[in-house]
């Protein structure tokens, strides 16, 4: 029988790589508390519509990426292929917006039916941030400086750069898509099947193609910023000089257009050139329509996303991850001889109690000494504590011995009675 495989696109973390993870979320979850941000959790199954509604029937994730199925009542749902749309669900079915302010943030997995490449997967991780009831632009410098705080807790600022851009209202931008559908047209013959497929639907969307033959054929084309409206202008300049002041620095690309049809005035990305070809590693904006289209009352909004497992890439392949945090085990303890189980049992609960701190194994399933302890150094462990009988009696040991793993110093004999503030010097004089 064939062994079984994950579905592709879909990968499993290992413990080893948990690691990184785990890293990562902890470092988040403080940013968000230090700016005063509270986690929401929603279904990763949503009505078909949600989605439909925000991110826009003519986008390519509603189009082409989404797992979308009938349930068994017959009601067509999908799996999330971002987050923003259920936090708003959310947030306005348990009347948590109308005339109130919110700070929200979540994590967990999305879902994208995309070809499978380093950095991007079928089922991805998102971190999420989301803002309502504020005007800004100060709340969007706000968000956009809990972002660069992530990066400098992470060690990760210089190998990131803030592009944005202002994209204006739906109403600018329908009188701009109506300009660039005339200009796409008469350069139809020099864009690939995509682009033309996008001059009727979604024109802005060509803007961002990564073809060099379509990008050459933008050249000249109208510009969004001839287009957006004075109060538009307005907010984009403000948060320039809001940036400016906080020292985060960012460079304008007037290409940015961000793939979700509900953004307005500012949209942003954080990317990275240690990527390779998927340098986004952050992205968000405005959504003042959002809300009102999932039915709520009008509300003023504005968020990003992380990509959990690109961020995760970056962390592993710059070394960010600081080595403390891969040896999740601190004591080993070896087991050797007969009739030492339960006093070993007591041993290590008496360690965890005393160090809660600590990862503390006690070997199971017997076995020699030597083979034992390689497991003790394979574990990445900086002390090892031996308890070993070598006769057949039942009674309680009164010694054990203690080593350095690190330095493969010889064991020290202590009493186990004693042993406690013994191994709390031993890991002292090991850094912990």
């Amino acid at each position: 029988m064939a062994k079984l495989q994950a579905i592709r696109g879909m990968s499993d973390t290992l413990p080893d790589q948990s690691l990184s993870w785990q890293y990562l979320e902890s470092a988040f979850q403080r940013i968000v508390k230090r700016f005063g941000y509270r986690e929401i959790r929603f279904p990763i199954i949503e009505r078909t519509e949600v989605f439909k509604r925000s991110i826009g029937e003519v986008t390519d994730i509603v189009e082409k990426e989404m797992y979308s199925f009938d349930d068994r009542n017959g009601e067509n749902v999908s799996l999330r292929p971002e987050g923003t749309a259920g936090c708003v669900r959310a947030a306005n079915q348990h009347g948590l917006l109308y005339n109130q302010q919110q700070r929200l943030w979540y994590s967990g997995p999305m879902f994208r039916h995309e070809r499978p490449q380093k950095g991007r997967y079928r089922q991805f991780h998102q971190f999420g941030v989301e803002a309502f009831g504020m005007a800004g632009p100060d709340i969007d410098a706000e968000i956009l400086q809990l972002s660069a705080s992530l990066w400098k807790e992470l060690d990760l600022s210089e190998y990131l750069t803030l592009q944005i851009n202002n994209i204006g209202n739906a109403e600018d931008r329908n009188r701009y898509g109506i300009a660039l559908t005339e200009f796409l047209k008469s350069k139809a013959q020099q864009l690939d099947e995509d682009a033309r497929n996008r001059i009727y639907t979604n024109p802005m969307r060509v803007l961002e193609s990564k073809i060099p033959e379509v990008q050459q054929a933008l050249q000249g084309c109208p510009k969004l910023q001839d287009f957006v409206s004075e109060a538009s202008q307005e907010h984009y300049l403000a948060l320039q000089g809001l940036l400016m002041r906080a020292n985060i620095p960012f460079i304008e690309n007037a290409r940015l257009v961000r793939g979700l049809d509900y953004y307005n005035y500012c949209v942003y990305e954080w990317t990275t050139e240690s990527l390779g070809a998927q340098g986004a590693v952050c992205g968000g904006g405005r959504y003042d329509g959002l809300v009102e289209m999932l039915g709520g009352k009008s509300t003023l909004a504005a968020g990003f996303a992380i990509g959990i497992e690109r961020l995760i890439l970056m962390l592993d392949s710059l070394g960010k991850v600081p080595e403390e945090v891969r040896k999740s085990i601190d004591v080993y303890v070896l087991v050797v001889g007969a009739n030492l189980a339960e006093q070993a049992l007591e041993l290590v609960q008496r360690i965890r109690t005393e160090f809660p701190q600590l990862g503390v194994v006690s070997h199971c399933g017997g076995g020699k000494y030597n083979s034992q302890l390689k497991r003790a150094f394979n574990s990445g462990a900086r002390l090892a504590v031996i308890l070993e009988r070598e006769d057949t009696g039942s009674n309680d040991l009164k010694n054990a011995k203690i080593r350095r793993l690190e330095d493969s110093k010889e064991s020290e004999t202590v009493e186990i009675a004693n042993i406690l503030p013994k191994l709390g010097e031993f890991l002292q004089n090991s850094g912990s």
